[in-house]
């Protein structure tokens, strides 16, 4: 399987796990801002902690809290934290590289302890959450509309596809009935499987 083709699965298991749920728009739409909010502002492995009792409270998807913090996941996070920290440190006025940012985070991520952690020290901490917090801004109001309007389209689109086919059904029916009248024999339907 190609990555594209891997790539091209994922992306419709989740725009199905979007647009299937059963609740309304605001509801779906809530639910995976509130999982995107976590997953850019918490750090990995905390997120759903955050997360889904936040969506117990303010009543969004639970699906959506669960999955919308897969922005940050075990691939992804080599990429983004990076730049969410240089990003930070930028807006802080700090003095950290990129690189140094990078390199810093490799050795927590491959140590995965809490003093490869504390070693980064406070600065990078910060950065951390002030990337985070500016990614939180930009992804969370964008998530929450680009699937409010998915799930719309989709039921829209939806509904259009059965109208049309009751109306199909509607003159076939109409065409027998009057095939009869006329006393005409009708072609048989293929069976719908």
């Amino acid at each position: 399987m190609t990555l594209k083709h891997w790539l091209k699965r994922k992306y419709l298991f989740l725009y199905m796990k979007i647009v299937r749920e059963k609740a309304s728009p605001e509801y779906i739409a809530r639910g995976w801002a509130i999982g995107m909010f976590f997953g850019c502002l918490i750090p990995f492995g905390f997120q759903l902690i955050c997360s889904l009792p936040a969506a117990f409270l303010l009543k969004g998807s639970k699906i959506g809290a669960t999955f919308g913090t897969l922005l940050t996941n075990q691939i992804t996070i080599f990429f983004i934290y990076p730049v969410q920290c240089y990003v930070g440190s930028r807006l802080m006025g700090s003095d950290l590289t990129y690189p140094g940012v990078k390199e810093a985070l490799r050795d927590v991520l491959h140590r995965q302890d809490m003093d490869s952690l504390l070693a980064i020290g406070w600065d990078l901490i910060e950065a951390f959450f002030i990337g985070g917090l500016l990614l939180t801004i930009l992804m969370t109001p964008l998530t929450y509309y680009a699937v409010k309007f998915a799930v719309i389209r989709y039921r829209s689109l939806r509904e259009k596809l059965k109208a049309r086919r009751a109306e199909m059904k509607g003159k076939t029916q109409m065409h027998k009935t009057i095939n009869k009248k006329q006393g005409r024999s009708c072609p048989e339907e293929p069976e719908q499987k």
